[in-house]
């Protein structure tokens, strides 16, 4: 993971903060479509693995970059599999990164708005929450289907703004991708965490391991203060 300054927390009174791949191991999203979708996928049309992952390859390419790449109606329409059954029967592998639990306790001890901003469609947040409670964390969660557009895209951050009503220069977002930076550095700070199992959504066209070690979250130590730790409370 590269390792990244401390931010200013006296500075900051919000901070958006991503799900998968920042606070939630992304292993178990790369096993669910690297391997057990193409296995079912295979299973349920009589194809061989190589057959089924050169079928679902082009079919993730295509909508790339999309609120449809992150949603599990569309999948379970294009694939013909129940997309939200297979992830509840699949549920056990998912899990905090390490660090991660304690830095969001340390947010609310320290007063700030905690706000969940993800492009997973709100059924896989739900049954995620099932098995790690994350919602308990935070003051708002918001899922992009609420928006009609993923984080990447422009027209998300103004609709966030204004269901949200954070002040920009002093919010914080954190997400490990670097695709979402362009369009959230407009109306937030962004920090960017790269885990050392940091997304790549190209892998769902891939047919490798997803057995990579998890990440291990920055600032994340409680002997580790950043700056103007803890910071005063905000208004909202």
């Amino acid at each position: 993971m590269r390792h990244l300054p401390a931010p200013d927390w006296s500075a900051i009174d919000t901070v958006l903060l991503d799900m998968d791949g920042t606070l939630l191991d992304l292993r178990f999203d790369n096993w669910f479509w690297q391997e057990l979708i193409p296995s079912r996928y295979a299973a349920a049309n009589g194809l061989s693995a190589a057959e089924a992952q050169g079928l679902l390859a082009p079919k993730f390419v295509a909508v790339s970059g999309t609120l449809q790449w992150y949603c599990i109606e569309y999948w379970t329409q294009e694939l013909k599999l129940d997309i939200q059954s297979l992830k509840r029967e699949a549920l056990a592998p998912v899990g905090f990164l390490p660090g991660a639990e304690g830095f969001l306790a340390r947010l609310k001890d320290s007063g700030k708005r905690r706000v969940l901003v993800t492009n997973a469609h709100p059924a896989t947040l739900g049954i995620k929450n099932e098995r790690v409670a994350l919602t308990r964390h935070f003051d708002a969660c918001y899922s992009a289907h609420a928006f009609d557009y993923p984080k990447e895209h422009a027209a998300f951050w103004p609709r966030l703004a204004a269901s949200e009503g954070f002040e920009a220069g002093r919010t914080l977002f954190v997400d490990d991708s670097l695709a979402v930076r362009p369009a959230a550095s407009r109306v937030s700070t962004t920090a960017p965490i790269m885990p050392t199992n940091s997304r790549s959504r190209s892998a769902r066209t891939a047919a490798g391991s997803s057995g990579t070690a998890p990440g291990q979250w920055p600032w994340g130590r409680r002997n580790q203060h950043p700056v103007g730790w803890p910071g005063r409370r905000p208004t909202c």
